[in-house]
């Protein structure tokens, strides 16, 4: 696949809706106010403009710390228009938390709305190399956004599409930071654009006439593809919303515009099901969901194709390669697995060597494809030990059955070893998810003064179900025709909820650590 210079995303993602005659169609729904191809095209004119002014440079790290809305579609577009990097972050993160992202992106200019700065504010005052802040909503102290672009025009010199090349650098996306501070993958141009000609419109096959709506915030690479690239790159329409994603949020949303393709995580889709609203929507509009960013247990997919009415495409992506490459495909979706490869990549499951193992074996991850990131910027023994030429090997464990389809076993650090065989989390938390009584559920290794690790289950119990021994004894007996006995969990600890970190995932970590305070009941 092709991409000759100049090439730039502002015009292969937005311009070129304006070429294609849609200048005048609804390109994003915020509430009950809806913005134009048009009329973002001309704001991310007028940004480039300000950026350029503000002295920003080709390549040069723009950060955004904004919620989903208007003003992070406009941005987006913009930093790019300008020839500049984009960087998002949580707009709901802690002073620290900003202090290292400012320091570690080196940005000199932000663009944050006005609800993060009492956290960032404080952190950008400090930073050695930010010197400009453009604030989203009323602030006295910083860079009214909504003035800067008033006073560029859009058909200025400054407010050009900076002449870029496929191999130029475009944007960062930052690991989830589960083993250490978030590192960024740096991406270019074309990685972008390669994942939608191949996953986007070959697999989930986007088209002029969906609208998307997404669990996931745009900060996420998972969603800035599937709600903001994929659609804009085809000419749809998308949905956004500021607030928390909830099951009552996304009813809402999906009553108000009638989406045909959610962009969904394993945890919403439970709580969905979970929610008494389930049994009275209306989810007829769509005609797909995608689920990615952990684990979608088999029985949460059948019951929400069966209750829902509409397919799952459960698959894996990373910082690391931007978007999806293994995935389920309309009419070919196996429940428990991630699919096969997306055409354009290529995947084989690998050993500790790098040498790959037989069909059936668990093993490490290796894909290439066109959207490999180039490094993780500012740390050489992880992209060494990533990145090898073409290839890139993920951290987590992955099999792959005679018929090319992949299974996730966990990450390196979660599998267990029991009875001296190693054991997948997701394979036991699958089994439990089967029974009526179980809501969600974490398993992890768990000791006690013996050395020997075995399973312990996190689980929040469905309602009318009360924890305690009696429960425990009958999740146990219903593992018995699902499992082998070393991988039955031997404890049980009953949550209202499980933490979740700011993708959707569960928080397997603090858990872990919780064990260690010895906070909570456990069976």
């Amino acid at each position: 696949m092709q991409f000759t210079a100049p090439f730039n995303l502002a015009e292969y993602f937005l311009d070129s809706n304006l070429a294609a005659g849609r200048a005048g169609k609804v390109a994003l729904y915020v509430g009950d106010e809806v913005r134009t191809y048009g009329r973002i095209a001309e704001r991310s004119a007028r940004l480039a403009a300000a950026l350029r002014r503000a002295g920003v440079r080709p390549e040069e790290r723009v950060l955004l710390v904004l919620p989903d809305g208007f003003e992070f579609a406009e941005s987006f577009f913009g930093v790019l228009r300008a020839g500049a990097v984009f960087a998002m972050v949580n707009p709901l993160l802690k002073q620290e938390e900003y202090r290292y992202y400012l320091e570690y992106s080196k940005a000199r200019v932000v663009i944050a709305h006005a609800s993060t700065l009492p956290e960032l504010g404080p952190a950008f005052e400090g930073a050695r190399l930010a010197k400009t802040l453009l604030a989203v909503g009323a602030s006295s102290e910083f860079t009214s956004y909504e003035q800067a672009l008033a006073a560029e025009d859009p058909e200025s010199d400054l407010a050009r599409v900076e002449a870029t090349g496929p191999d130029d650098l475009a944007g960062w996306l930052f690991t989830s930071g589960s083993t250490g501070k978030p590192k960024a993958c740096v991406h270019r141009h074309r990685d972008f654009a390669y994942s939608t000609e191949t996953y986007a419109k070959k697999v989930v096959g986007y088209c002029e006439s969906d609208v998307t709506l997404s669990v996931p915030k745009l900060f996420f690479g998972y969603a800035t593809g599937t709600n903001l690239m994929f659609p804009f790159r085809v000419g749809a329409s998308a949905v956004l919303f500021e607030g928390r994603a909830t099951a009552d949020e996304l009813f809402d949303q999906i009553a108000a515009h009638r989406p045909t393709l959610l962009t969904s995580v394993p945890t919403m889709i439970n709580n969905m099901l979970r929610s008494e609203r389930m049994e009275h929507v209306d989810l007829s509009s769509l005609r797909v969901t995608l689920s990615a960013g952990e684990a979608l247990p088999s029985a949460l997919l059948r019951e929400w194709q069966e209750r829902a009415g509409v397919e799952v495409l459960d698959g894996i992506g990373s910082a690391e390669m931007f978007h999806i490459y293994i995935s389920n495909h309309p009419g070919d979706v196996r429940p428990g697995s991630l699919g096969r490869a997306v055409e354009g990549y290529e995947a084989r499951i690998v050993d500790a060597d790098g040498a790959p193992v037989p069909d059936g074996e668990p093993g490490r991850l290796a894909v290439r494809g066109g959207s490999t990131a180039i490094c993780y910027w500012g740390d050489r023994d992880k992209t060494v030990a990533t990145f090898a030429g073409e290839w890139c090997t993920s951290a987590d464990i992955f099999r792959r059955d005679g018929d090319g389809y992949y299974y996730y076993e966990g990450r390196a650090d979660d599998l267990l070893k029991c009875a001296g065989l190693w054991v997948s989390p997701a394979e036991i938390e699958d089994a439990l998810l089967a029974h009526a009584a179980v809501a969600e559920v974490c398993v992890v290794g768990h000791e006690e003064g013996d050395g020997l690790v075995k399973p312990l289950a996190f689980v929040v119990p469905r309602a009318g179900h009360t924890p305690g021994p009696a429960l425990a004894d009958e999740l146990k007996a219903h593992l018995k025709s699902r499992l082998a006995p070393h991988k039955y969990p031997r404890w049980f600890r009953w949550c209202e909820e499980l933490p979740k970190n700011d993708r959707g995932k569960v928080a397997r970590m603090q858990l872990k650590a919780s064990l260690a305070s010895g906070a909570g009941a456990t069976t």
